[in-house]
């Protein structure tokens, strides 16, 4: 078995994926992070691996702010303006700001819902005219709302896959010697 992000960049002949397949893929993480944060006990939901890691509410509480910020926000000003300037965001104060380590689980995913509805229909309202729609960003440059789009579902699956690894971070101290399944040097 191969990891993706050691192979990247893959064929860059594949099509782009269309809005309406953005618009499902966006549903199905939004229902992969609500899935694992609902089975999450809070304790857990609130624990974070290692000292400067996230926990999951922290997790959940950075897709709110990129929805919010990066995604959403980022393609309504791309199509309110012509070529927007776009700005950088400080993720670490942002999500120092919100304290999601100390919200209720199910108000953070609450309120990530709500913004992954909002987004999934904008996603949804785009013709082709508007993916070709361009803003400059201070750290890139130009960027489409294509681009944009094809960015967002990479960034939720890193941040699905954050999540998946916080249950494994806490159930691998206790594995004991069935560890060696998976690492045969442990």
């Amino acid at each position: 078995m191969s990891s993706l992000d050691s192979t990247f960049p893959r064929d860059r002949g594949a099509p782009r994926l269309a809005t309406d397949a953005v618009a499902r893929l966006l549903e199905a993480s939004g229902r992969q992070v609500a899935a694992e944060l609902e089975a999450m006990p809070t304790e857990l939901a609130h624990w974070a691996p290692g000292p400067g890691e996230w926990c999951a509410t922290e997790i959940v509480g950075h897709l709110v702010e990129s929805d919010r910020r990066g995604f959403t926000g980022r393609i309504r000003r791309m199509l309110a303006e012509e070529r927007p300037f776009e700005a950088s965001w400080d993720q670490a104060a942002v999500a120092a700001g919100r304290r999601d380590r100390e919200r209720a689980v199910a108000h953070v995913l609450s309120e990530f819902l709500e913004l992954r509805a909002d987004g999934v229909a904008l996603v949804r309202s785009l013709g082709r005219t508007d993916l070709a729609r361009t803003a400059v960003h201070e750290a890139v440059g130009e960027i489409t709302v294509g681009e944009i789009l094809q960015e967002w579902i990479y960034h939720d699956r890193n941040h699905v896959r954050q999540l998946l690894t916080i249950v494994q971070a806490r159930a691998w101290p206790w594995m004991g010697a069935t560890r060696r399944f998976t690492r045969p040097e442990s």
